[in-house]
């Protein structure tokens, strides 16, 4: 079974129809004060726990979303509660809280400015992995802040559990011996380019720490890089149909892998998987509007990949 932690949230996203670099005088840097007129805003369920969860749905594969969420919940259960295969009963509400709130800016080259306050998601360090976790499960552990991904990490080195790291929102939270930790006992890696040569700067003998596991690289536009013991494999992007909001590809690319993952598919087809979940994503305006059935989910990786899929 595949065990999804990080937030569940709420996203205030906006559009930006300027370039941030335009703004920004590299010799001001020091003063900051700047006010961006966006031309578009929506709010929209988010959060890495839901929007990974929410395609698994998509693509009815079994997980248990493990989080917490806030006084304001309703709306966000109501959805979730569509797909038969998301267990949301391991979800506790902080009935004194509102739920994880994040505002997103994305301007016209894709760059993007979050702001994030953490609400009831501010409990997760105080979740008890061992009631909903198993030794044959995978967990992710999603961004959760420092404290509630570290604890994940910890109980499951404890509880001898495999899981995915996806370190890359808590790097300017953790210190060089968490973040070592949890690259240490992880069977995968997931970050953008960024984020993996930052850890790659931070963790003393990364070579040796990365050995044998799977490393996921995610290059946007450009793919992604698995590396493995034995092989490296350079996976490129699904051309969507169109291009409206890059907010949450790299959650449903994280979502696409599991599933495979969890099918038992082989590494090269997961991470097909998760090209072609990112492609759905792009091609809608927030991180949960996308919607795909499982012949059109297999009909685009086919002709992406070349392959048939059986799901």
């Amino acid at each position: 079974m595949l065990i999804i932690t990080g937030t569940i949230a709420y996203d205030y996203i906006m559009d930006f129809p300027g370039a941030f670099g335009d703004h920004i005088l590299p010799d001001q840097i020091h003063k900051i004060n700047l006010s961006f007129i966006v031309s578009n805003f929506e709010k929209r369920r988010g959060g890495t726990a839901g929007n990974v969860s929410y395609t698994l749905g998509l693509l009815d594969t079994p997980n248990t979303l493990f989080s917490i969420a806030g006084k304001d919940f309703t709306e966000y259960d109501e959805a979730l509660q569509k797909f038969p295969s998301i267990d949301t009963s391991w979800i506790y509400v902080d009935h004194n809280k509102y739920t994880a709130t994040g505002f997103a800016m994305t301007d016209k080259k894709n760059n993007q400015i979050w702001g994030y306050f953490y609400g009831a998601a501010d409990g997760i360090a105080g979740l008890e992995l061992k009631k909903v976790a198993k030794q044959n499960d995978l967990v992710l552990i999603g961004p959760s802040g420092a404290a509630g991904s570290m604890s994940l990490v910890k109980q499951c080195i404890e509880q001898k559990i495999e899981y995915m790291f996806d370190p890359g929102f808590i790097l300017t939270q953790v210190s060089d011996a968490e973040l070592s930790l949890g690259v240490k006992h992880a069977s995968y890696i997931i970050g953008n380019d960024y984020e993996i040569n930052l850890i790659k700067t931070r963790v003393k003998n990364w070579q040796k720490l990365f050995a044998g596991k799977v490393v996921i690289t995610t290059l946007g536009e450009k793919g992604a890089t698995i590396e493995t013991k034995k092989k490296t494999y350079n996976i490129k992007s699904v051309k969507p149909k169109k291009v409206v909001d890059p907010t949450g590809a790299g959650d449903a690319w994280r979502a696409g892998f599991l599933s495979g993952i969890e099918k038992k598919f082989d590494i090269k087809t997961c991470a097909q998987m998760g090209a072609t979940a990112a492609s759905f994503a792009i091609e809608q305006y927030g991180t949960q509007e996308h919607s795909f059935t499982k012949e059109e989910f297999i009909s685009r990786y086919r002709q992406y990949s070349g392959n048939l899929l059986s799901l």
